[in-house]
């Protein structure tokens, strides 16, 4: 099963190189980092460490996401991965915890399958009093409007790639994660949680650390799960 990584990054210089040593490289083919407009020395970590580079100035996470699928959907269909993984530049997730939401996939056990902070060893100060509450709040928003219980919006996640073309993915920053697990839902993918590890990120959080931030990603992950209802 070929798996393929994507990586979103926005100035992560400093611990890009360590996400990258830590991808267990038996389970995977490529790692795509795409440079979501870093101004810092990003781009030449991620070469250093033999990840292929793309470059999307425009900023927005979600952004970024699509210029990774489409840079993999480009390429002949024999040559387009089985499975997608996206995980964070920052070194927040343990990339050599991958294996585990890939297995259940390679046992055709489920197409999406979402890291779960939630269910996983979280270390203190790792997620901020806002994004554990706003976590919470869109998780029940979800379970009062579909009836599906998630525990997490994390972005440590693994999806069969065709599944993940066919949910036409449109969000362009802070609702990309939700969209997906909403989508998952409502196109009937058989889906799972695993635990998953998470720890403090290195350097400054662009969403969580500043109040802008943290309001805007919080507008937008509600009005992207109303939207879907």
């Amino acid at each position: 099963m070929q798996t393929d990584v994507i990586i979103p990054a926005f100035n992560e210089a400093p611990s890009i190189g360590r996400v990258l040593r830590d991808i267990p490289k038996e389970w995977v083919r490529e790692v795509i980092v795409v440079d979501n407009g870093s101004t810092d020395q990003t781009s030449q970590e991620a070469k250093a460490h033999g990840a292929t580079v793309l470059s999307q100035p425009q900023k927005g996470y979600g952004n970024a996401c699509l210029k990774g699928m489409a840079y993999l959907q480009a390429k002949p269909l024999n040559d387009q991965p089985d499975v997608v993984v996206f995980l964070d530049g920052d070194f927040s997730d343990y990339p050599q915890e991958l294996s585990n939401l890939v297995a259940p996939i390679a046992r055709d056990e489920a197409d999406f399958v979402l890291g779960s902070r939630t269910l996983g060893n979280r270390k203190r100060g790792s997620m901020m009093p806002q994004q554990l509450f706003g976590n919470w709040l869109a998780t029940n928003l979800i379970l009062l409007l579909f009836g599906t219980r998630f525990t997490d919006l994390g972005p440590f996640r693994a999806i069969r790639f065709p599944s993940l073309l066919a949910l036409g993915m449109i969000d362009r920053n802070y609702g990309w994660t939700v969209e997906m697990q909403i989508k998952a839902l409502k196109k009937g993918l058989r889906w799972q949680e695993v635990p998953v590890s998470y720890r403090p990120r290195i350097g400054h959080s662009k969403v969580s650390g500043t109040l802008r931030g943290t309001v805007g990603a919080g507008y937008k992950i509600i009005t992207t799960i109303l939207k879907y209802r």
